[in-house]
Protein backbone atom coordinates (compact mmCIF):
# COMPACT_ATOMS: atom_id res chain seq x y z
CA UNK A 1 0.00 0.00 0.00
CA UNK A 2 3.29 2.36 -0.25
CA UNK A 3 5.10 2.44 -3.27
CA UNK A 4 8.65 3.71 -2.03
CA UNK A 5 8.99 6.30 0.24
CA UNK A 6 12.48 6.92 2.01
CA UNK A 7 13.05 6.89 5.47
CA UNK A 8 14.42 10.33 6.51
CA UNK A 9 15.57 11.21 10.06
CA UNK A 10 13.26 14.83 9.62
CA UNK A 11 10.01 13.09 8.40
CA UNK A 12 7.73 12.55 10.84
CA UNK A 13 6.70 9.05 10.90
CA UNK A 14 3.17 8.28 12.64
CA UNK A 15 1.97 5.31 14.10
CA UNK A 16 -1.82 4.55 14.86
CA UNK A 17 -2.08 1.68 17.82
CA UNK A 18 0.32 0.09 20.49
CA UNK A 19 -0.41 -2.98 19.84
CA UNK A 20 2.71 -5.78 18.75
CA UNK A 21 2.42 -4.34 15.22
CA UNK A 22 2.65 -0.44 16.00
CA UNK A 23 5.40 -1.33 18.10
CA UNK A 24 7.34 -3.27 16.21
CA UNK A 25 6.85 -0.45 13.41
CA UNK A 26 7.86 1.62 16.00
CA UNK A 27 11.07 -0.01 16.71
CA UNK A 28 12.34 -0.53 13.41
CA UNK A 29 11.78 2.96 12.77
CA UNK A 30 13.65 4.20 15.19
CA UNK A 31 16.50 2.03 14.91
CA UNK A 32 17.14 3.99 11.61
CA UNK A 33 16.64 6.82 13.36
CA UNK A 34 13.69 8.21 12.21
CA UNK A 35 11.29 10.53 14.31
CA UNK A 36 8.14 8.41 15.28
CA UNK A 37 5.24 8.85 17.19
CA UNK A 38 2.79 6.03 18.34
CA UNK A 39 -0.77 6.79 19.01
CA UNK A 40 -2.82 4.74 21.30
CA UNK A 41 -6.30 4.95 22.26
CA UNK A 42 -5.92 3.07 25.31
CA UNK A 43 -4.08 3.67 28.72
CA UNK A 44 -1.78 0.54 28.06
CA UNK A 45 -0.01 -0.82 25.37
CA UNK A 46 -0.08 -4.21 23.81
CA UNK A 47 -3.97 -4.35 22.73
CA UNK A 48 -5.43 -7.59 22.53
CA UNK A 49 -1.87 -9.38 23.87
CA UNK A 50 -1.82 -6.61 26.90
CA UNK A 51 -1.44 -8.10 30.51
CA UNK A 52 -4.14 -6.92 32.93
CA UNK A 53 -2.89 -6.37 36.88
CA UNK A 54 -5.70 -6.91 39.66
CA UNK A 55 -4.74 -6.80 43.64
CA UNK A 56 -1.77 -8.73 42.40
CA UNK A 57 -2.84 -11.13 39.70
CA UNK A 58 -1.54 -10.69 36.39
CA UNK A 59 -4.22 -12.28 33.90
CA UNK A 60 -4.06 -12.24 29.58
CA UNK A 61 -6.49 -11.25 27.60
CA UNK A 62 -6.99 -14.52 25.97
CA UNK A 63 -4.11 -16.57 26.60
CA UNK A 64 -0.92 -15.61 24.22
CA UNK A 65 1.58 -18.27 23.50
CA UNK A 66 5.05 -17.40 22.32
CA UNK A 67 5.82 -19.44 19.56
CA UNK A 68 7.08 -18.08 15.67
CA UNK A 69 9.00 -20.09 12.36
CA UNK A 70 10.16 -16.71 11.57
CA UNK A 71 13.61 -16.02 13.29
CA UNK A 72 13.81 -11.55 12.81
CA UNK A 73 10.77 -11.89 15.66
CA UNK A 74 12.13 -14.83 17.82
CA UNK A 75 15.65 -12.67 18.10
CA UNK A 76 13.62 -9.74 19.00
CA UNK A 77 11.74 -11.66 21.74
CA UNK A 78 14.49 -12.98 23.01
CA UNK A 79 16.42 -9.68 23.10
CA UNK A 80 13.65 -7.80 24.82
CA UNK A 81 13.29 -10.28 27.61
CA UNK A 82 16.18 -12.52 27.66
CA UNK A 83 15.99 -15.16 30.93
CA UNK A 84 11.98 -13.99 31.18
CA UNK A 85 11.16 -15.02 27.96
CA UNK A 86 10.24 -18.70 29.78
CA UNK A 87 9.78 -22.02 28.13
CA UNK A 88 6.52 -23.89 29.02
CA UNK A 89 4.79 -27.02 28.74
CA UNK A 90 1.95 -26.96 26.99
CA UNK A 91 -1.30 -28.74 28.20
CA UNK A 92 -4.71 -28.50 26.94
CA UNK A 93 -7.82 -30.75 26.87
CA UNK A 94 -11.30 -30.22 25.32
CA UNK A 95 -14.57 -30.54 27.38
CA UNK A 96 -17.03 -32.07 25.53
CA UNK A 97 -20.13 -34.36 26.32
CA UNK A 98 -19.53 -33.65 30.32
CA UNK A 99 -15.82 -35.37 29.92
CA UNK A 100 -12.46 -33.94 29.52
CA UNK A 101 -10.09 -34.97 26.26
CA UNK A 102 -6.46 -34.37 25.98
CA UNK A 103 -5.59 -32.13 23.01
CA UNK A 104 -3.37 -33.51 21.09
CA UNK A 105 -5.60 -36.19 21.37
CA UNK A 106 -3.49 -39.28 22.73
CA UNK A 107 -4.94 -42.91 21.90
CA UNK A 108 -5.84 -44.11 25.35
CA UNK A 109 -7.35 -40.76 26.48
CA UNK A 110 -9.65 -40.80 23.32
CA UNK A 111 -10.94 -44.16 22.90
CA UNK A 112 -11.88 -44.27 26.89
CA UNK A 113 -14.03 -40.86 26.43
CA UNK A 114 -15.62 -41.83 23.48
CA UNK A 115 -15.57 -45.90 23.56
CA UNK A 116 -14.92 -48.06 20.31
CA UNK A 117 -18.42 -47.73 19.26
CA UNK A 118 -18.19 -44.16 18.52
CA UNK A 119 -14.45 -43.99 17.64
CA UNK A 120 -15.16 -46.43 14.83
CA UNK A 121 -18.28 -44.36 13.62
CA UNK A 122 -15.55 -41.26 13.24
CA UNK A 123 -13.22 -43.16 11.34
CA UNK A 124 -16.08 -44.49 9.09
CA UNK A 125 -17.13 -40.73 8.85
CA UNK A 126 -13.67 -39.69 8.16
CA UNK A 127 -13.61 -42.50 5.08
CA UNK A 128 -16.92 -41.48 3.74
CA UNK A 129 -15.80 -37.89 2.90
CA UNK A 130 -12.60 -38.90 1.46
CA UNK A 131 -14.90 -40.69 -1.15
CA UNK A 132 -17.67 -37.93 -1.72
CA UNK A 133 -16.46 -35.02 0.33
CA UNK A 134 -18.47 -31.60 0.21
CA UNK A 135 -19.06 -29.39 -3.17
CA UNK A 136 -18.42 -26.22 -3.35
CA UNK A 137 -16.14 -26.47 -0.46
CA UNK A 138 -16.94 -22.74 -0.01
CA UNK A 139 -17.33 -22.34 4.16
CA UNK A 140 -15.47 -23.55 7.53
CA UNK A 141 -18.52 -26.22 7.71
CA UNK A 142 -17.83 -28.06 4.59
CA UNK A 143 -14.17 -27.51 4.58
CA UNK A 144 -13.81 -29.05 8.35
CA UNK A 145 -16.26 -31.99 7.14
CA UNK A 146 -14.01 -32.64 4.21
CA UNK A 147 -10.79 -33.41 6.16
CA UNK A 148 -12.33 -34.82 9.16
CA UNK A 149 -15.64 -36.20 8.69
CA UNK A 150 -18.78 -35.31 9.79
CA UNK A 151 -18.83 -37.05 13.17
CA UNK A 152 -15.64 -35.21 14.26
CA UNK A 153 -17.04 -31.89 12.60
CA UNK A 154 -19.85 -31.90 14.66
CA UNK A 155 -18.19 -32.94 18.00
CA UNK A 156 -14.76 -30.71 18.15
CA UNK A 157 -15.47 -27.96 16.15
CA UNK A 158 -18.92 -26.72 14.80
CA UNK A 159 -20.12 -25.82 18.93
CA UNK A 160 -17.13 -24.48 19.79
CA UNK A 161 -16.57 -22.40 16.56
CA UNK A 162 -20.01 -20.76 16.76
CA UNK A 163 -19.41 -19.77 20.16
CA UNK A 164 -16.37 -17.80 19.36
CA UNK A 165 -17.97 -16.67 16.05
CA UNK A 166 -21.73 -15.78 17.10
CA UNK A 167 -22.73 -17.36 13.60
CA UNK A 168 -24.11 -20.44 11.99
CA UNK A 169 -19.83 -22.34 10.50
CA UNK A 170 -21.98 -22.49 6.93
CA UNK A 171 -21.76 -18.76 6.82
CA UNK A 172 -17.96 -18.59 8.27
CA UNK A 173 -15.43 -18.39 4.95
CA UNK A 174 -13.66 -21.44 4.10
CA UNK A 175 -10.57 -18.75 3.23
CA UNK A 176 -10.75 -18.83 7.56
CA UNK A 177 -10.38 -22.50 7.75
CA UNK A 178 -7.43 -22.83 5.16
CA UNK A 179 -5.93 -19.76 7.36
CA UNK A 180 -6.04 -21.25 10.30
CA UNK A 181 -5.81 -24.72 10.32
CA UNK A 182 -3.73 -25.79 6.63
CA UNK A 183 -1.79 -28.68 7.17
CA UNK A 184 -3.72 -30.31 9.84
CA UNK A 185 -6.63 -33.69 8.42
CA UNK A 186 -7.81 -36.48 10.75
CA UNK A 187 -4.52 -37.99 9.27
CA UNK A 188 -1.91 -35.95 10.62
CA UNK A 189 -3.60 -35.39 14.10
CA UNK A 190 -3.90 -39.59 13.98
CA UNK A 191 -0.06 -39.35 13.57
CA UNK A 192 0.70 -36.88 16.57
CA UNK A 193 -0.75 -39.24 18.90
CA UNK A 194 1.82 -42.08 18.20
CA UNK A 195 4.60 -39.57 17.17
CA UNK A 196 4.41 -36.31 19.57
CA UNK A 197 6.07 -33.38 18.65
CA UNK A 198 8.52 -31.80 21.22
CA UNK A 199 9.77 -28.77 19.31
CA UNK A 200 8.30 -25.08 20.15
CA UNK A 201 9.63 -23.46 17.17
CA UNK A 202 10.99 -24.38 14.00
CA UNK A 203 9.48 -24.82 10.28
CA UNK A 204 7.52 -27.97 9.89
CA UNK A 205 5.96 -27.96 12.84
CA UNK A 206 1.70 -27.83 13.24
CA UNK A 207 1.53 -25.29 15.82
CA UNK A 208 -1.74 -27.33 17.31
CA UNK A 209 0.84 -30.17 18.32
CA UNK A 210 3.78 -28.53 19.82
CA UNK A 211 3.95 -29.12 23.65
CA UNK A 212 5.67 -26.21 24.47
CA UNK A 213 6.01 -22.66 23.98
CA UNK A 214 7.84 -19.60 25.22
CA UNK A 215 6.15 -16.96 27.58
CA UNK A 216 7.09 -14.03 29.49
CA UNK A 217 7.69 -14.15 32.94
CA UNK A 218 5.07 -11.67 34.20
CA UNK A 219 2.29 -11.99 30.77
CA UNK A 220 2.51 -10.98 27.78
CA UNK A 221 2.34 -7.30 28.78
CA UNK A 222 6.13 -8.04 29.83
CA UNK A 223 6.79 -8.42 26.38
CA UNK A 224 5.26 -4.52 25.20
CA UNK A 225 6.41 -2.36 28.20
CA UNK A 226 9.55 -3.35 27.02
CA UNK A 227 9.54 -2.91 23.71
CA UNK A 228 7.60 0.46 24.74
CA UNK A 229 10.57 1.53 26.81
CA UNK A 230 13.08 0.60 24.06
CA UNK A 231 11.29 2.75 21.46
CA UNK A 232 10.95 5.99 23.70
CA UNK A 233 14.84 5.43 24.95
CA UNK A 234 15.69 5.37 20.81
CA UNK A 235 13.95 9.35 21.17
CA UNK A 236 10.39 7.71 19.88
CA UNK A 237 7.22 8.90 21.59
CA UNK A 238 4.38 6.42 22.52
CA UNK A 239 1.54 8.70 23.15
CA UNK A 240 -1.29 6.75 25.03
CA UNK A 241 -5.16 8.08 26.08
CA UNK A 242 -5.15 9.26 22.57
CA UNK A 243 -7.89 8.92 19.86
CA UNK A 244 -8.05 9.47 16.08
CA UNK A 245 -10.68 11.27 15.11
CA UNK A 246 -9.91 12.42 11.69
CA UNK A 247 -7.62 11.20 8.84
CA UNK A 248 -6.76 13.73 6.10
CA UNK A 249 -5.29 13.69 3.04
CA UNK A 250 -4.86 15.77 -0.12
CA UNK A 251 -4.77 13.52 -3.44
CA UNK A 252 -2.78 10.71 -3.09
CA UNK A 253 -1.16 11.30 0.18
CA UNK A 254 -2.44 11.39 4.02
CA UNK A 255 -1.31 14.43 4.95
CA UNK A 256 -2.37 14.45 8.93
CA UNK A 257 -4.47 13.18 11.74
CA UNK A 258 -6.94 15.23 14.09
CA UNK A 259 -6.02 13.35 18.09
CA UNK A 260 -8.31 13.59 20.88
CA UNK A 261 -6.54 13.60 24.53
CA UNK A 262 -7.66 14.81 27.11
CA UNK A 263 -10.77 16.14 25.23
CA UNK A 264 -8.52 18.48 23.05
CA UNK A 265 -8.12 18.27 19.52
CA UNK A 266 -4.64 18.90 17.84
CA UNK A 267 -3.77 18.36 14.17
CA UNK A 268 -1.38 16.06 13.72
CA UNK A 269 1.05 16.89 10.07
CA UNK A 270 3.09 13.33 9.04
CA UNK A 271 5.09 12.58 6.42
CA UNK A 272 3.72 8.88 6.32
CA UNK A 273 1.01 7.35 8.80
CA UNK A 274 0.84 3.02 9.83
CA UNK A 275 -2.09 2.06 10.69
CA UNK A 276 -3.43 -0.95 13.15
CA UNK A 277 -6.96 1.01 14.01
CA UNK A 278 -9.92 -0.85 12.87
CA UNK A 279 -10.06 -1.16 8.89
CA UNK A 280 -14.10 0.03 9.39
CA UNK A 281 -12.52 2.73 11.47
CA UNK A 282 -10.19 3.86 9.29
CA UNK A 283 -12.67 4.40 6.14
CA UNK A 284 -14.82 5.73 8.18
CA UNK A 285 -11.97 8.47 9.58
CA UNK A 286 -11.22 9.87 6.17
CA UNK A 287 -11.52 13.17 5.24
CA UNK A 288 -12.72 14.78 2.45
CA UNK A 289 -14.87 11.30 3.01
CA UNK A 290 -14.76 8.11 1.16
CA UNK A 291 -16.93 7.22 -1.63
CA UNK A 292 -20.36 5.57 -1.04
CA UNK A 293 -19.18 1.82 -2.20
CA UNK A 294 -15.91 2.14 -0.32
CA UNK A 295 -18.10 3.18 2.88
CA UNK A 296 -20.53 0.62 2.18
CA UNK A 297 -17.76 -2.41 2.00
CA UNK A 298 -16.34 -0.84 5.59
CA UNK A 299 -20.17 -1.20 6.99
CA UNK A 300 -19.86 -4.42 5.92
CA UNK A 301 -16.77 -5.71 8.01
CA UNK A 302 -17.84 -7.59 11.14
CA UNK A 303 -16.25 -7.97 14.66
CA UNK A 304 -16.59 -10.54 17.20
CA UNK A 305 -16.12 -8.97 21.03
CA UNK A 306 -14.29 -11.06 24.00
CA UNK A 307 -14.38 -10.35 27.29
CA UNK A 308 -12.42 -11.92 30.22
CA UNK A 309 -13.72 -12.86 33.85
CA UNK A 310 -10.99 -13.26 36.17
CA UNK A 311 -11.62 -15.13 39.31
CA UNK A 312 -10.11 -15.56 42.11
CA UNK A 313 -10.37 -19.22 43.43
CA UNK A 314 -9.30 -20.03 46.73
CA UNK A 315 -7.54 -23.51 45.87
CA UNK A 316 -3.72 -23.75 45.17
CA UNK A 317 -4.18 -26.71 42.41
CA UNK A 318 -7.22 -26.49 40.47
CA UNK A 319 -6.49 -28.87 37.06
CA UNK A 320 -2.52 -28.87 35.67
CA UNK A 321 -3.89 -27.60 32.24
CA UNK A 322 -2.77 -23.99 30.85
CA UNK A 323 -6.36 -23.81 29.15
CA UNK A 324 -9.85 -25.91 28.40
CA UNK A 325 -11.65 -25.27 25.68
CA UNK A 326 -15.71 -25.41 26.60
CA UNK A 327 -17.38 -27.62 23.58
CA UNK A 328 -20.56 -27.36 25.56
CA UNK A 329 -23.20 -25.64 24.54
CA UNK A 330 -24.98 -25.51 28.13
CA UNK A 331 -22.39 -23.27 29.17
CA UNK A 332 -21.81 -19.77 27.72
CA UNK A 333 -18.29 -19.89 28.64
CA UNK A 334 -16.05 -20.88 25.29
CA UNK A 335 -11.97 -20.99 26.87
CA UNK A 336 -10.92 -21.14 30.80
CA UNK A 337 -7.31 -20.39 31.21
CA UNK A 338 -5.03 -21.26 34.02
CA UNK A 339 -2.81 -18.72 34.36
CA UNK A 340 -0.85 -19.85 37.24
CA UNK A 341 0.13 -22.39 34.99
CA UNK A 342 1.52 -20.34 32.47
CA UNK A 343 3.85 -18.45 34.93
CA UNK A 344 3.85 -18.78 38.71
CA UNK A 345 4.72 -15.35 39.17
CA UNK A 346 1.11 -14.36 37.42
CA UNK A 347 -0.38 -15.18 41.21
CA UNK A 348 1.25 -13.36 44.21
CA UNK A 349 -0.53 -16.03 46.69
CA UNK A 350 0.27 -19.95 46.30
CA UNK A 351 -2.58 -20.67 47.87
CA UNK A 352 -4.95 -19.42 45.36
CA UNK A 353 -5.42 -20.03 41.38
CA UNK A 354 -6.23 -17.32 38.86
CA UNK A 355 -8.55 -18.36 36.10
CA UNK A 356 -9.78 -16.67 32.96
CA UNK A 357 -13.14 -17.33 31.89
CA UNK A 358 -13.99 -15.85 28.37
CA UNK A 359 -16.94 -15.65 26.90
CA UNK A 360 -17.12 -14.21 23.15
CA UNK A 361 -20.33 -11.89 22.35
CA UNK A 362 -20.68 -8.89 20.64
CA UNK A 363 -20.86 -5.37 22.28
CA UNK A 364 -24.86 -4.29 23.61
CA UNK A 365 -25.54 -8.47 23.65
CA UNK A 366 -26.90 -9.95 26.88
CA UNK A 367 -23.59 -10.82 28.02
CA UNK A 368 -22.19 -8.23 26.82
CA UNK A 369 -24.66 -5.69 28.67
CA UNK A 370 -24.50 -7.65 32.01
CA UNK A 371 -22.94 -5.94 34.99
CA UNK A 372 -19.65 -7.28 36.20
CA UNK A 373 -21.41 -8.63 39.57
CA UNK A 374 -23.54 -10.37 37.56
CA UNK A 375 -20.85 -12.04 34.94
CA UNK A 376 -18.60 -12.74 37.84
CA UNK A 377 -21.66 -14.97 39.40
CA UNK A 378 -22.32 -16.53 36.27
CA UNK A 379 -18.89 -17.52 35.38
CA UNK A 380 -18.12 -18.90 39.28
CA UNK A 381 -21.79 -21.09 38.32
CA UNK A 382 -20.13 -22.63 34.93
CA UNK A 383 -17.19 -23.51 37.00
CA UNK A 384 -18.84 -25.76 39.17
CA UNK A 385 -21.48 -26.61 36.15
CA UNK A 386 -18.36 -27.97 34.65
CA UNK A 387 -17.17 -29.75 37.72
CA UNK A 388 -13.99 -27.87 37.78
CA UNK A 389 -14.73 -26.19 41.62
CA UNK A 390 -16.83 -26.69 44.37
CA UNK A 391 -19.50 -23.83 44.83
CA UNK A 392 -18.39 -21.19 47.09
CA UNK A 393 -14.44 -21.24 46.34
CA UNK A 394 -14.86 -18.20 44.24
CA UNK A 395 -13.87 -15.50 46.23
CA UNK A 396 -13.15 -12.44 44.10
CA UNK A 397 -13.44 -11.84 40.53
CA UNK A 398 -12.78 -9.18 37.71
CA UNK A 399 -14.09 -8.35 34.12
CA UNK A 400 -12.06 -6.90 31.22
CA UNK A 401 -14.43 -5.83 27.90
CA UNK A 402 -12.44 -5.84 24.78
CA UNK A 403 -14.39 -4.68 21.51
CA UNK A 404 -13.45 -6.00 17.90
CA UNK A 405 -11.61 -8.41 19.35
CA UNK A 406 -11.76 -10.82 16.48
CA UNK A 407 -12.07 -9.57 12.57
CA UNK A 408 -15.38 -11.86 11.55
CA UNK A 409 -14.75 -13.88 8.20
CA UNK A 410 -18.25 -14.20 6.79
CA UNK A 411 -19.54 -14.51 3.39
CA UNK A 412 -19.37 -11.16 2.57
CA UNK A 413 -15.75 -10.29 3.89
CA UNK A 414 -13.46 -11.41 0.97
CA UNK A 415 -14.93 -8.62 -1.41
CA UNK A 416 -15.75 -6.07 1.38
CA UNK A 417 -11.98 -6.20 2.13
CA UNK A 418 -11.18 -6.29 -1.66
CA UNK A 419 -12.84 -2.77 -2.20
CA UNK A 420 -11.46 -1.09 0.69
CA UNK A 421 -7.72 -1.98 -0.21
CA UNK A 422 -8.42 -1.13 -3.81
CA UNK A 423 -9.02 2.36 -2.52
CA UNK A 424 -6.44 2.63 0.06
CA UNK A 425 -4.16 1.69 -2.53
CA UNK A 426 -3.68 5.35 -3.81
CA UNK A 427 -2.74 6.71 -0.83
CA UNK A 428 1.01 6.78 -1.34
CA UNK A 429 2.50 7.44 2.18
CA UNK A 430 -0.36 4.79 4.08
CA UNK A 431 0.48 1.03 5.01
CA UNK A 432 -2.14 -1.06 7.29
CA UNK A 433 -0.93 -3.80 9.71
CA UNK A 434 -1.86 -6.16 12.10
CA UNK A 435 -4.73 -8.04 13.06
CA UNK A 436 -7.63 -5.01 13.02
CA UNK A 437 -5.73 -3.17 11.07
CA UNK A 438 -5.93 -5.67 7.99
CA UNK A 439 -9.45 -7.21 9.19
CA UNK A 440 -7.08 -10.49 9.21
CA UNK A 441 -6.86 -13.14 12.09
CA UNK A 442 -3.06 -12.68 12.44
CA UNK A 443 -1.49 -14.17 15.52
CA UNK A 444 1.24 -11.93 17.35
CA UNK A 445 4.64 -13.26 15.28
CA UNK A 446 2.23 -12.22 11.94
CA UNK A 447 1.37 -8.56 13.28
CA UNK A 448 5.05 -8.03 14.24
CA UNK A 449 6.04 -9.20 10.88
CA UNK A 450 3.56 -6.81 8.95
CA UNK A 451 5.27 -3.91 11.16
CA UNK A 452 8.53 -5.35 10.12
CA UNK A 453 7.92 -5.38 6.70
CA UNK A 454 6.17 -2.02 6.28
CA UNK A 455 9.36 -0.29 7.64
CA UNK A 456 11.28 -2.27 4.85
CA UNK A 457 8.84 -0.93 2.52
CA UNK A 458 9.87 2.44 3.54
CA UNK A 459 13.37 1.77 2.52
CA UNK A 460 12.64 0.99 -0.84
CA UNK A 461 12.02 -2.69 -0.26
CA UNK A 462 8.47 -4.11 -1.93
CA UNK A 463 6.87 -6.89 0.50
CA UNK A 464 3.19 -7.68 -0.21
CA UNK A 465 1.78 -7.30 3.80
CA UNK A 466 -0.96 -9.25 2.87
CA UNK A 467 0.99 -12.00 2.00
CA UNK A 468 2.22 -13.01 5.67
CA UNK A 469 0.04 -15.13 6.90
CA UNK A 470 -1.29 -16.22 3.58
CA UNK A 471 1.76 -17.05 2.28
CA UNK A 472 3.02 -21.47 3.10
CA UNK A 473 5.94 -19.85 4.81
CA UNK A 474 3.92 -18.21 7.19
CA UNK A 475 1.11 -20.19 8.45
CA UNK A 476 1.04 -21.61 11.49
CA UNK A 477 -1.96 -24.14 12.15
CA UNK A 478 -4.45 -24.06 15.13
CA UNK A 479 -7.70 -25.46 14.99
CA UNK A 480 -7.98 -24.68 18.90
CA UNK A 481 -8.39 -20.50 17.53
CA UNK A 482 -5.71 -19.73 20.36
CA UNK A 483 -5.44 -15.78 19.72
Amino acid sequence: MVDSVNVQKDNLHLIIGGGPAGLTAAYELTQLGAQVTVFEQDRQVGGLARTVEYRGFRFDIGGHRFFTKNVQVRELWQKLLGNDLLTRPRLSRIYYGGRFFDYPLRPLNALKGLGITASLALLCSYLWRKVAPIKPEDSFAAWVTNRFGDKLYRMFFESYTEKVWGIPCRTISAEWAAQRIQGLSLRTAMVAMFFPVRHATGGGTIKTLIDEFSYPRLGPGMMWDALRDTVENQGGRVVTGTLIETVWYDGTAITGVTVVEDGLQRLCPLSHLISTMPLRTLVRSLHPVAPENVLAAADRLRYRDFLTVALIVNVPDLFPDNWIYVHDPKVSVGRIQNFKNWSSDMVPDPKLTCLGMEYFCNENDRLWSMTDSELVQLAARELTAIGIAREGLVNDGVVVRMPKAYPVYDEEYPQAVATIREYLDRFVNLQVIGRNGMHRYNNMDHSMLTGMMAVRNLSGEKHDLWAINADEEYHEIDIEHAT
